[in-house]
């Protein structure tokens, strides 16, 4: 343990749209390791706030007819009630566009003015003819000038993930009106980060966390680093010194928001927020997602070592979230939302602190899938912890009214210690899934000491040795609500309670795991935990399914309407299959023969990937038979067979038809 405190933040939360379980893969396991942190005798700050600045907010507020501030503080007070409901609990939970952040920000810009790190250039920036008006970073979507992805004005975020300086995106378009943009020239000012370089090479291969993080930023100040534009032309913001027509990158009053809630904290816990930000020897964890690790350890070390701050300590990144093995995507209803589809179904926030932090290593991809999240709550946390601790409470109360005055045996004692100590290990080493799965490694050691020692068994010839052997899991109970309650605050709140304690089990140090439980007596236990039944998941994933069916269809091309004549244009008829084949070299293709009733004809259809041919062979089948012939890899196609959806289900009719049969 180090004698200065530790400060963790957390990215913060951008103001406009609300909170889904993707956000949760990072605001989660810092709370976690908070908890853990401050019951391992550490002093931890917690601060985090909220992202009120950038062109995306601008625009969502025009949209709805409103203003940034208003959106800000609408879904500022949304993500602070939602953090709340899931226990994750700030010291500070402050606003990027409160004063204090203002007033940060421009302290610390004008400190890099003064020491060189930043100067004025004129650049070419895209801009509105139509709107009459400049378009900073989201305002404008163009092709990336590294990798050719559709990007967005100050960043790639569909390709090659590269930060975009103003004028770099190639084809811009004005996100307002839809028109073509065009480049006209203005001055701006640039943070030096170039001149950092050899600092970061230095910096980085020491900054603890996790290796993705380090190594990303490794990987990216080998090659060359560009100065950053630090301005943008917008009315909301924080205002560049000097200029009222200009106001600073988001991305610059963002990471100084950790400053600033730190001072807020600071005035009303009566203490001095330099212990946290000035120094060689300051201990800043910052958790974020892996999205945003290029302005975490490259861009805002370089920022604080030139405005002369404390670096961070260590920068810990989360994997990304899939959801049913499906990239997450809110326009393609690949979403779970933290109220609306868990919280409000009443399911606890126990249990998706446990799925997100067991899953899988904190760095690599997670996959949300309910059915899964319902195995992992009924077999881990309902049978191996739940049953654990209900069944050694159950047997207590009712054999012995309480807890037995016995000093558990050394060698639970020995159990008890070495478990807590390679998960304290992991956790420093912020391995939360395997310290998770080493505290289940606990519990499922209760479970095997209680069966292999048969209480209920024993006490009927020896009620002593059942008795020593309940107060030995008793103790293994104590240990386990100790160490779980950093991850599942709330239940063991209420299994402290159910082993006579008056007080909170987050005031107590694991340590306390190995003192002996003590005489008391004990009411009848409750259950602490209720599986997932099957019903609710097919609820659950039919509402998710929904979503992504309604987002497909709001996503689908509206087709122009058509005269009854352009209709009746098109010859469609029922059409017999007479054969099916692949064809060489794909794996989509079929060449069909079928019979029209007057002639054959050979058709290219792409349905391989659904049907066997002996499955076509016989079979009616809707065909446009006067489409114009087509050579389809190199084979001649004359006409269409008409198929619904993403499996090509062929239309076929409910009563036999003649082949030929006009369709109208």
């Amino acid at each position: 343990m180090s004698g200065k405190p530790l400060l963790v933040t957390c990215g913060l939360p951008y103001t406009n749209g609300p909170c889904h379980i993707g956000h949760l893969r990072t605001y989660v396991p810092a709370d976690f390791y908070v908890r853990y942190m401050r019951r391992s005798g550490e002093e931890v700050v917690f601060v985090c706030g909220s992202d009120n600045h950038g062109t995306p907010i601008v625009i969502s507020a025009e949209q709805e007819g409103s203003t940034p501030r208003v959106l800000s503080e609408r879904y500022h007070e949304h993500f602070y009630e939602t953090f709340r409901r899931m226990d994750v609990v700030f010291d500070r939970f402050g606003m990027t566009d409160d004063a204090m952040n203002h007033e940060t920000t421009r302290s610390i810009v004008e400190r890099l003015i003064e020491n060189g790190y930043v100067y004025a250039e004129t650049v070419s920036q895209s801009y509105c003819p139509d709107c009459e008006r400049f378009l900073p970073d989201r305002y404008v979507e163009g092709i990336c000038p590294h990798c050719g992805a559709v990007a967005r004005g100050d960043e790639c975020d569909q390709g090659c993930g590269q930060h975009l300086e103003p004028g770099e995106i190639k084809d811009a378009i004005c996100k307002i009106c839809g028109g073509k943009a065009e480049y006209r020239e203005q001055e701006h000012y640039f943070f030096r980060l170039s001149a950092f370089r050899e600092f970061l090479l230095d910096y980085l291969p020491n900054l603890r966390g996790t290796s993705t993080a380090r190594n990303y930023a490794l990987g990216w100040v080998k090659e060359l680093l560009h100065d950053w534009c630090i301005t943008r032309t917008l009315d909301w913001g924080v205002k560049f010194p000097g200029r009222d027509d200009l106001v600073v990158y988001v991305w610059v009053d963002a990471p100084i928001g950790y400053i600033s809630f730190t001072k807020e904290w600071a005035q009303n816990a009566g203490a001095d927020w330099k212990d946290y930000w000035c120094g060689d020897d300051t201990r800043v964890t910052h958790f974020i997602g892996g999205d945003i690790i290029y302005h975490h350890c490259i861009f805002w070390p370089a920022l604080l070592k030139g405005a002369g701050y404390g670096l961070p300590h260590a920068v810990v990144a989360s994997g990304m979230v899939t959801i049913e093995g499906k990239k997450f995507s809110k326009s393609r209803g690949y979403v779970v939302w933290t109220n609306d589809d868990y919280l409000d179904q009443g399911l606890p926030a126990d249990y998706l602190r446990y799925y997100l932090l067991s899953y899988t290593n904190h760095t690599k991809e997670l996959d949300f899938s309910w059915k899964v999240y319902a195995e992992r709550v009924n077999n881990e946390i309902v049978g191996t912890l739940g049953n654990f601790i209900y069944r050694t409470m159950y047997f207590a109360e009712k054999e012995f009214s309480g807890v037995p005055d016995l000093a558990p045996r050394p060698e639970v004692i020995e159990e008890i210690e070495r478990s807590l100590a390679g998960i304290d290990a992991l956790m420093r080493d912020y391995d939360f899934k395997n310290a998770v799965d080493a505290m289940m490694t606990l519990a499922s050691f209760g479970n095997a000491y209680i069966q292999n020692n048969a209480p209920w068994k024993l006490i009927k010839e020896d009620r002593a040795a059942a008795e020593q052997v309940i107060a030995d899991c008793l103790q293994i109970v104590k240990a386990l609500v100790l160490v779980f309650e950093p991850l599942m605050p709330d239940a063991m709140q209420r299994a402290w309670t159910m082993l006579g304690y008056e007080d909170n089990v987050a005031d107590h140090p694991i340590a306390e795991a190995t003192e002996p439980v003590g005489a008391r007596p004990l009411e009848k236990p409750s259950t602490l935990f209720t599986k997932v039944e099957k019903e609710q998941v097919a609820v659950l994933e039919a509402t998710l399914n929904l979503r992504v069916e309604q987002a497909k269809e709001a996503a689908a091309p509206k087709m122009p309407t058509v005269s009854i004549e352009d209709f009746a244009n098109l010859d469609i008829r029922v059409a017999k299959v007479v054969s099916a084949e692949p064809i060489k070299g794909s794996k989509k293709l079929y060449k069909l023969v079928v019979d029209l009733g007057s002639e054959k004809r050979q058709v290219v259809s792409g349905i391989a990937q659904f049907y066997a041919p002996d499955e076509l062979v016989g079979k009616d089948v809707a065909l446009i038979a006067n489409l114009a012939p087509a050579k389809i890899f190199g084979v001649e196609s004359r006409g269409m067979i008409l198929a619904a959806g993403d499996e090509a289900s062929l239309l076929v009719p409910l009563r036999p038809v003649k082949p030929g049969t006009k369709i109208r």
